[in-house]
């Protein structure tokens, strides 16, 4: 019964380490993702405050939201998403919690119409998950955003101290590689299953990719060191 036991272990890492079949259009997302967190950095005082880049549980990226045919007058993103997982290490004198990021879950974004191209067909949007109630209704299915989570455009800057920041979810959008706060209430968010069926198997969970480590995905490396970047050095507490 144990070597079973082992045997069945072993396949299910085998097969976890067997996926990672995506199409050009997910490696494409994977890619985009990283060069605007990238932009992000390269631009600190028109970017996310570094604060809030640590203090947020889960970060989605969507490269070229856009206008959607078959959504009346609606808008359609696909886009990727990583979570935050800490480990704490003892020193002498203090608990430093160093820093990582999950495998990326593929994400999906619609809405009926936010107005939000003026001038543009297509724009990026960085949406930053503060508390994790957002995270767990999110992996559960999905978030009705401003209904099942409060979202609000995020400030811009080095510091968002002289901003109150109430919502579970801050959303920025980049159109013409200018960044700015934007407000999605009425959208729909949630993992895109199909591309995580590809990425990790198809009997492997959205919530399974955050909590468990998941085979590595190369087209993510870029993507992966681009949030590590934005965050900075690591969080130092007592």
């Amino acid at each position: 019964m144990k070597i079973i036991g082992v045997l069945a272990v072993a396949g299910s890492l085998l097969a976890t380490s067997a996926y990672a079949a995506l199409s050009s259009d997910e490696t494409k997302r994977l890619s985009e993702a990283g060069a605007i967190l990238t932009a992000l950095r390269d631009s600190p005082d028109k970017g996310i405050p570094v604060e809030l880049w640590r203090r947020a549980e889960c970060v989605v990226v969507i490269p070229s939201m856009k206008k959607a045919a078959f959504i009346v007058g609606g808008e359609y993103g696909a886009g990727v998403m990583s979570c935050q997982t800490s480990r704490g290490q003892r020193t002498n004198v203090r608990r430093v919690t160093r820093t990582n990021w999950s495998s990326p879950i593929f994400m999906q974004l619609a809405k009926g119409s936010w107005g939000l191209q003026i001038g543009a067909e297509q724009t990026d949007l960085v949406l930053l998950i503060m508390n994790q109630r957002g995270v767990d209704t999110l992996l559960n299915d999905k978030i009705s955003l401003g209904a099942d989570a409060s979202v609000a455009g995020g400030p811009v800057g080095r510091t968002a101290s002289a901003v109150q920041l109430n919502a579970e979810i801050l959303s920025y959008s980049r159109s013409s590689g200018v960044f700015a706060g934007i407000d999605l209430s009425g959208g729909v968010l949630r993992p895109d299953n199909d591309a995580d069926a590809r990425a990790y198997g198809p009997h492997v969970t959205a919530r399974q990719v955050v909590t468990r480590r998941m085979a590595k995905l190369p087209a993510a490396t870029p993507f992966l060191q681009a949030l590590r970047r934005n965050v900075g050095a690591p969080v130092a507490g007592n």
